[in-house]
């Protein structure tokens, strides 16, 4: 079973999977956190955008750590060595989170869906944005598990 289970986890889509849909835990208990605690959702202020912009943020700095570490195996040894993906990783994931900030508008505040509901439905296009950012672009010095890539 165990040696199932690493082969299985060999794959970089299924590791992306499994990680994507934690750092989609943290977006989402954080949300929800946020608006149970009054926290707004949208209004014409920007400042009142925080449970969403805040839970993306959250998201976003957990996505990077576990993507970098676990996902792709990227060789940053230094903090040093990090400086670069992780500019490139800031700046892929603000394109996505302006899809799904703009996504968590239209749904809920436009179609007139439930926040909860419009948020859910927006991770399925940012996970994959995501994948393709980090594979192709963001973590390309990285190794596979058992091997040099």
């Amino acid at each position: 079973m165990k040696k199932w289970i690493l082969k299985f986890y060999e794959n970089d889509v299924i590791r992306y999977i499994f990680w994507g849909g934690c750092t989609t835990l943290v977006n989402l208990l954080s949300f929800y956190i946020m608006r149970a605690m009054g926290i707004p959702l949208m209004s014409a202020n920007i400042i009142s955008m925080a449970a969403n912009v805040v839970s993306i943020i959250l998201a976003i700095l957990f996505a990077y750590v576990v993507n970098s570490r676990f996902v792709f195996h990227d060789r940053c040894e230094t903090w040093r060595d990090h400086i670069r993906p992780f500019l490139k990783f800031i700046s892929a994931r603000l394109v996505t989170m302006v899809i799904e900030v703009g996504g968590v508008w239209l749904l809920a505040e436009i179609l007139g869906f439930r926040d909860m509901f419009a948020k859910f439905c927006t991770q399925f296009i940012v996970l994959a944005l995501n994948y393709i950012f980090s594979k192709f672009i963001i973590f390309t010095t990285g190794k596979r598990i058992g091997g040099s890539k």
